[in-house]
């Protein structure tokens, strides 16, 4: 069972990361942050998917589509950020680093667990991959605004 769970909440973390680049995309003027955030919005979805699949390989189900309790606490820390910073794409930046940095910590917490998650290790293992890619990038972005 706590293998579902951990799944559920890394689905959670997903969800929130698709809905976290949605709304980052919509707050964005800059064209090349709107495509960025767009395309990393798609790659969550994906990632929803595949998390869907093996919780009901393991018999659960996974309608959730939204975030979390984590989520919604990072969703509305976004929304605070964007209201308060007039849709500064600096303040977008940061608070989707933290997001991203909580859905990491979670994939490395469920790697370290090889034996209970051993059967969808290398599902974890690319998608904590294309987490800290997007973090990356992210962080270059931000790089780029303070110069």
């Amino acid at each position: 069972m706590e293998v579902i769970n951990d799944l559920k909440e890394i689905l959670e973390l997903v969800n929130d990361g698709k809905e976290g680049y949605q709304s980052a995309s919509e707050a964005t003027e800059n064209p090349e942050l709107k495509a960025l955030f767009s395309k990393l919005s798609g790659e969550r979805i994906v990632y929803a998917a595949e998390l869907k699949e093996h919780i009901a390989l393991h018999g659960e189900d996974a309608e959730n589509d939204n975030g979390g309790i984590l989520g919604g606490i990072h969703r509305t820390w976004l929304t605070i950020k964007q209201a308060l910073s007039s849709k500064e794409d600096k303040a977008i930046l940061s608070a989707i680093t933290t997001g991203e940095k909580a859905a990491l910590q979670k994939y490395d917490t469920c790697i370290a667990d090889y034996t209970d998650h051993a059967d969808h290790i290398t599902l974890l293992t690319e998608q904590r991959e294309g987490i800290r890619s997007a973090l990356s990038e992210i962080e270059s972005r931000i790089v780029q605004e303070n110069s």
